[in-house]
């Protein structure tokens, strides 16, 4: 069984998340290797992993998905999950979403009170997104990206309590992480040119949150017509709203990290099994 990891020419090896999980994977009798995305591949699987500069280069990087073998996550959850407006169609279906507007170039954007945030559409690593107050500022930013962006109102509850990961192999819930606030006021900066640093620890989820994230799963897999456990990955980012229920943030199905440097090897022996199941179908 020979699976390629999919990175880019800036991380070929990938960022140092998966080591440990590379290790586990060639113990359990599967062949890894690294490889950029965009050149040809020889595998049986290919697994989307540190794909970090496709926003600027979509099409050539959905064209390249779809000339691989067999990849994960499929095709068409990639095609929805790049970009975000896939909040808008979740919150449609009854998810409590981060209210959402979406806003193409050309278009007038409006702006809410207090703060929030404008960020494009496409995108990794919170690069392009921005925190303000000011709608002149903000407004500026918009015409500076140039492309389709989201206007969310800024969750004040990040700055207290951060983000909660929680991370799914197969469909099934395997562990979770908390995210530190990653946004100051005005444009996030990213020192790697890839990604904005995290600061990230273990955490526990709520059961509200837990309940949020299966209700997120189920809702994606019915829009695309899979199953849940045709996600070989899931990370199901949520906040804090107002009323101190949570909210989705983002639901990440395409290049996520995964948090394994927090977990030792038991979240990297279950990722193994969910490998070797889908390769087994």
């Amino acid at each position: 069984m020979r699976v390629v990891f999919a990175s880019c020419a800036a991380l070929p090896k990938g960022d140092g998340d998966e080591d440990n999980l590379v290790e586990v994977l060639r113990r359990d009798g599967v062949d890894v290797e690294w490889q950029p995305w965009g050149d040809a591949v020889d595998a049986d699987l290919v697994v989307l992993r540190t794909t970090w500069d496709y926003p600027e280069r979509l099409g050539e990087f959905l064209a390249w998905c779809e000339s691989v073998p067999v990849l994960a996550n499929p095709l068409p959850v990639v095609r929805w999950n790049t970009d975000k407006s896939y909040l808008v169609d979740l919150a449609e279906r009854g998810v409590a979403v981060v209210p959402t507007t979406v806003v193409e170039p050309g278009e007038e954007p409006h702006f809410p009170d207090g703060e929030f945030v404008v960020k494009p559409a496409v995108g990794a690593g919170s690069r392009g997104a921005g925190r303000f107050t000011g709608h002149a500022a903000a407004h500026a930013h918009f015409e500076a990206l140039g492309v389709k962006a989201l206007v969310q109102p800024y969750q004040a509850s990040v700055d207290a309590h951060g983000e909660t990961a929680l991370v799914f192999f197969a469909g099934e819930y395997s562990h979770s992480f908390h995210k530190g606030p990653m946004l100051g006021r005005g444009l996030a900066e990213s020192e790697s040119g890839l990604y904005v640093e995290e600061r990230l620890r273990g955490i526990e989820p709520t059961a509200r949150q837990t309940e949020l994230a299966n209700q997120v799963l189920d809702v994606a897999a019915e829009l695309l017509s899979l199953r849940r456990q045709d996600f070989l990955y899931a990370r199901v980012d949520v906040v804090e709203g107002e009323n101190g229920e949570p909210l989705l943030l983002e639901l990440e199905l395409t290049e996520p990290s995964l948090g394994f440097t927090l977990t030792g090897e038991e979240a990297a022996g279950r990722f193994s099994a969910a490998v070797r199941q889908t390769m087994s179908r």
